[in-house]
């Protein structure tokens, strides 16, 4: 699949520039008129937290166009959102992984029609930046095996050889790790565990899971708001977070093949360039399976695809507009924009977002 649907994060965001100065000078001449929104109501979602600065930058787009429209989005962390939805609390999801094939149970969606069926969109794709803290240094090169011995608890100070030997002209002290975890259920912890078991099966034996092991110790924080401060105010603290939270702190270029891959919108699309869909789901279920123990030089592999999810069909019909548009925006050239603008995410592929607009048409 290609994900550089315009090119380049660069030549989006000039696109949706040009969409906005273009929106403004019609409301300054008054032919804005004849296009305002007739949408009205308020949409609710809930779910991921790495999605939280996409979706504020969504929100304040999608009302300023649909002015009686309010849009609410509760960043509770991706487990969190996939219940919430399930039980009906919500219209929309946000998930950093799609539901498992065995989680969905068609009749247990109770907004949605027994049945029917879930939309499971690939929306926003970013890369997961491994944060640290360490005074005077700002990065530093580590292979997966490190990064899981680190989050194992099997490395503990800073001056470890399995560090320093990948970091020549780093003066690393000797200084105790904090390894600081997601401390609820969360699809960042999935897809950061899912690299982890790929490309480190030796050190990471527990596989992908979004509940991080107490036996490994380190230290939990709630949500990615959480995590980031936690790295941020301790010291020889290390963690994951979605990279557009990842401010001042020191990050690490992951080895991948011969070569120390530092996180960037680019090279998070050119893994899951090539990622084929999951096998056996519906035709609205866009799961991705991603290639995390790949060589290919260029590529970034702790990438999270973070995924709309609602429903083909709705039990109720009150809000059936409203679904629809809002995603419909999300996906669009000027949503994807603003999502690469404000929080550095990559661009989904014009052959996803055909097949994504008419499940979205569909929705009823």
């Amino acid at each position: 699949m290609n994900f550089k649907r315009l090119g380049t994060i660069g030549a989006i965001a000039i696109a949706g520039t040009i969409l906005l100065s273009s929106c403004a000078t019609a409301a300054e001449d008054g032919s804005s008129d004849e296009n305002m929104s007739d949408l009205t109501g308020t949409l609710v979602g809930a779910g991921a937290s790495s999605q939280q600065s996409a979706q504020e930058a969504w929100v304040a787009g999608f009302q300023t166009a649909n002015e009686n429209v309010t849009v609410e989005y509760d960043p509770i962390g991706s487990g969190g959102g996939r219940d919430t939805f399930i039980g009906g609390g919500s219209q929309f999801a946000g998930s950093d992984r799609a539901f498992k094939s065995e989680e969905i149970d068609e009749d247990n969606f109770v907004s949605c029609v027994p049945g029917t069926g879930i939309l499971e969109i690939p929306a926003y794709i970013s890369p997961i930046a491994i944060i640290f803290n360490i005074d005077g240094i700002d990065s530093l090169n580590l292979d997966a095996d490190t990064i899981a011995g680190i989050f194992t608890g099997e490395i503990t100070n800073w001056s470890d050889d399995a560090i320093v030997s990948q970091n020549d002209g780093v003066d690393l002290p000797d200084l105790g790790i904090t390894a600081v975890h997601r401390a609820d259920d969360s699809g960042t912890t999935a897809n950061f565990t899912d690299y982890l078991s790929a490309a480190a099966s030796s050190v990471w034996t527990v596989g992908s899971i979004e509940t991080w092991p107490t036996e490994f110790g380190g230290e939990g924080a709630p949500q990615t708001s959480g995590l980031v401060d936690a790295v941020t105010n301790g010291t020889g603290t290390i963690g994951y977070a979605d990279a557009s939270r990842a401010g001042d702190l020191g990050v690490v270029a992951v080895k991948v093949g011969d070569e120390y891959v530092p996180y960037s919108p680019e090279a998070a699309a050119a893994i899951v360039d090539a990622s084929p869909f999951a096998e056996g789901r519906g035709e609205t279920d866009f799961a991705v399976e991603i290639d995390r123990a790949t060589e290919e030089s260029g590529v970034y592999p702790v990438v999270l695809i973070s995924y709309l999810i609602g429903c083909n069909e709705y039990a109720s019909s009150d809000n059936v507009d409203l679904v629809k548009a809002y995603m419909s925006y999300i996906i669009s050239d000027e949503g994807q924009a603003t999502a690469a603008e404000s929080a550095g995410s990559a661009p989904i592929s014009s052959t996803l977002f055909e097949k994504a607009q008419a499940a979205v048409d569909a929705i009823k």
